[in-house]
């Protein structure tokens, strides 16, 4: 397969969810007439859609639609006060992905709808209840951060600057000023604090009366899903990856487990497999899940 393809220049795109709020994205076209079906990337918490640029473009390449969009209370889409919006992380899939979804799924009905899903992008879309059309899901170091899965020798760093000094700065600014720090980008108040004071079981962070449809919805997802893990990612781990699976007990999931010498690297972390660097290794593996349903690593996975 060839790695350098001509694609077309995306168009921007905006998403129009249930509530009114309106998403800012963008389409990335195929450049040739039939294709494998539409691709949505879900970004990580406090992640720009633009992160995801480059892989969209070289998905595009290989003849599929890829449409990127950023959360509300993020990048583009990130309202004019971010203090007094309200915006609430369970709303990036029960609303945002939804809209997501709808939006490729009217624009070409009846063809196939996969997401990539990185992070908290990869355990989202169950939360949203069109979520049945999905045909195929890949997640990256997909997890809610509960705490206790971090990796064991950065877990106590890890829950000072996630799980104290983040609900302190936003319980004192109205807001998490993420970008000034420089841990991601800033994030709204309600998406802060629910990462800050996740519990174990991830339907406990919603009100007690909603907490069965919500398990119900997770449930109801029967695309299969290729969850892929790093060994290096102190956030992403095999146990926070497996956890997170539970949910979609109407899936057939394979969890895999890759390491940095997969790929002639000494690190990859939580963000490293969407950099350019692999897009002649992991980036072309991805296509023979997401075009023909295989499993590209066989020897890797988890049991």
């Amino acid at each position: 397969m060839s790695i350098a393809v001509s694609v077309a220049a995306p168009s921007s795109v905006e998403i129009v969810c249930d509530d009114g709020v309106v998403l800012h994205g963008h389409l990335w076209p195929r450049p040739f007439g039939s294709g494998f079906g539409t691709v949505i990337l879900n970004p990580a918490t406090g992640v720009l859609a633009r992160y995801y640029h480059r892989y969209a473009a070289f998905l595009a390449g290989h003849g599929l639609d890829v449409l990127t969009y950023d959360y509300r209370g993020i990048g583009a889409s990130r309202p004019a006060d971010l203090r007094r919006c309200g915006y609430r992380w369970r709303d990036w899939g029960e609303r945002d992905f939804d809209a997501a979804l709808r939006f490729v799924f009217a624009r070409d009905p009846g063809a196939p709808v996969m997401v990539v899903g990185h992070s908290i992008g990869g355990f989202l879309p169950g939360l949203a209840k069109s979520a049945p059309v999905i045909t195929r899901m890949l997640t990256v170091g997909a997890q809610y951060a509960w705490w206790r899965d971090y990796a064991g020798d950065q877990r106590l760093p890890l829950f000072l600057k996630w799980h104290v000094a983040m609900p302190a700065l936003t319980a004192l600014l109205g807001y998490f000023p993420g970008k000034r720090l420089g841990w991601l980008e800033d994030l709204p108040s309600g998406v802060a604090n629910e990462w800050s004071f996740r519990r174990a079981r991830m339907e406990q962070s919603h009100p007690e009366d909603e907490r069965d449809a919500v398990l119900r919805r997770l449930a109801a997802v029967s695309a299969p899903i290729l969850a892929i893990g790093v060994s290096d990612d102190e956030l992403g781990t095999p146990q926070a990856i497996r956890r997170s699976l539970a949910y979609y007990s109407g899936s057939n999931a394979t969890q895999v487990l890759l390491s940095p010498d997969d790929f002639d690297k000494q690190e990859i972390g939580h963000f490293g497999l969407f950099h350019s660097r692999h897009a002649a290794d992991f980036w072309l593996d991805t296509l023979l899940w997401l075009r023909d349903g295989i499993n590209p690593w066989p020897g890797r996975v988890l049991a």
